[in-house]
């Protein structure tokens, strides 16, 4: 079988991992497979690959058009293949980083070639300039127009989403669940379980945040915890945000950790040139306080290397892997803050707000109804959580907290859960991730969906509805204010 994998790059990164991962969990199988970039690959990248420039993204692309870019794909293709494609596996196709490859794989569809389309991030998921950008360039202003060329629906287009929060928007927007897939990403350091009892011989308890401090992973609640903890308790993230436009918020977040003398350390990484493995060695417990993830790494590397993970539960992420087996016993799914400390009316107002703005992002208008969805996901018992809050009614609280500490028993949970005894806890889940989520398991999976999809009968295109994917990713319940820009 001949297999050609579409990305816009192979830098170090998310889809990049998943990428080499894929082709090394497939390296066994009887395939012959080239990847499709719009860059060279750093050194070292293991894999045939072939470099088409017009696949780079948006802003950096020469101005090829799709039937230019099409000529270009299928010639480096059939090149390294040594003839067309039996299947094409896209990357983050509809992620607003192109505006011509939806075109030239829509092009590919309707000439009945088969198709994987593996979404790893949605444009309609918190990305409201990369929609914009697809919206007025590729459709005039008309969703049902975009979405026409981002999701196409046939029986040889298959999709491959990571979680079923994905899958079951899919599905609801009229994706046929023979055409639907999940395809978890491989949990893999290369390395065979910790011992769990290798602890770290010092004296202070290490809570390590394994994260790049962008806003959506909400740097301000791993501050909140810095500040209650007792005494002899030290809290410290791996990396800082690569983005520009990320970097203020963060500095404002390292000033006020500063300015309120917290035993923080952020960016350990950039300060003592670690390795990802090391530092995660260096701690007690992982923590993760992330409002929103696409897959949630962060929820089951660490117990590979024996240590136990703490902190907010993303149930539409960690229920898949608690039905895995995974166990997540010291995570909390709010962090419930008195409301008379922020006023209610305030809170709600910011929400509204939050929700118009981000509505309007995308064309659309908060109805009347909507504030009370927001209120019932925020407010439980005169309480809202800490994690819907924006930076600045989150350094409100972390303040009152800091001049008077006595407040913090009106929190709930009023400390981090710490992981005691998780010895078993650690080899269970070890366990279960070498079993269900490794490189061999992954090749299996992606190798049996490959099998599929190339023999998959070839129907009429027509496409998913548009309108209904942006129903469940802007629904009220959904929002946080660190996802509103």
């Amino acid at each position: 079988m001949r297999v050609a994998i579409v990305h816009y790059h192979l830098q170090p990164g998310g889809v990049t991992r998943i990428i080499e991962n894929g082709l090394a969990a497939l390296a066994d199988k009887p395939l012959q497979t080239v990847v499709i970039t719009g860059k060279h690959p750093p050194a070292g990248f293991s894999g045939a690959w072939k470099v088409v420039k017009g696949l780079q993204y948006e802003q950096e692309r020469p101005r090829v058009t799709a039937t230019e870019l099409y000529t270009q794909m299928v010639e480096a293709a059939c090149d390294a293949l040594g003839g067309m494609p039996d299947l094409w596996h896209v990357h983050n196709h509809s992620l607003g980083k192109s505006t011509v490859l939806p075109s030239v794989l829509i092009r590919l569809v309707k000439q009945g070639h088969p198709m994987l389309l593996q979404i790893h991030d949605f444009a309609e998921d918190g990305r409201p300039a990369n929609y914009r950008l697809m919206l007025n360039k590729m459709a005039g202003g008309k969703v049902a127009k975009l979405s026409a060329q981002l999701y196409p629906r046939a029986t040889h287009v298959h999709y491959a989403l990571l979680n079923k929060r994905d899958y079951n928007f899919i599905q609801c927007a009229g994706g046929d669940p023979s055409c639907l897939h999940l395809l978890p990403n491989p949990v893999d350091l290369h390395l065979e379980c910790a011992d769990p009892q290798e602890k770290r011989q010092q004296e202070e308890y290490l809570w390590v945040y394994p994260t790049r401090g962008i806003r959506r992973k909400n740097i301000g609640e791993f501050l909140l915890w810095a500040a209650v903890a007792p005494e002899k308790q030290r809290f410290a993230t791996t990396l800082g945000p690569d983005n520009p436009l990320e970097r203020p918020r963060y500095e404002r977040w390292k000033a006020l950790a500063l300015e309120l003398e917290l035993p923080v350390e952020l960016e350990m990484g950039a300060t003592k040139d670690l390795s990802f493995v090391t530092m995660l060695r260096q701690a007690d417990a992982l923590v993760t306080t992330s409002v929103a993830e696409g897959f949630g790494m962060a929820f089951l590397e660490p117990w590979l290397i024996g240590r136990p993970v703490t902190g907010r539960i993303l149930e539409e992420i960690t229920h898949e892997f608690c039905l895995a087996g995974v166990k997540l016993p010291w995570g909390y799914h709010r962090v419930d803050v008195p409301l008379r400390w922020l006023g209610e009316d305030k809170v709600i107002e910011a929400g509204w707000k939050g929700l118009e703005h981000s509505m309007a992002a995308y064309g659309r208008t908060p109805q009347l109804a909507d504030v009370e969805r927001l209120r019932a996901a925020w407010i439980v018992n005169d309480r809202v959580d800490f994690g819907r809050l924006d930076e600045s009614f989150q350094e409100r609280v972390i303040r009152r907290i800091v001049k008077n500490g006595a407040d913090s028993m009106e929190l709930e949970p009023s400390c981090l859960p710490r992981p005691e005894n998780s010895s078993s806890v650690v080899s269970h889940n070890c366990a279960i991730l070498k079993r269900a989520y490794s490189l061999k398991e992954y090749g299996k999976v992606l190798f049996r969906l490959y099998q599929h999809v190339a023999s998959s009968a070839v129907s009429s295109v027509e496409a998913l509805e548009g309108e209904i994917l942006l129903d469940h990713f802007l629904a009220p319940e959904r929002l946080h204010l660190l996802r509103v820009d």
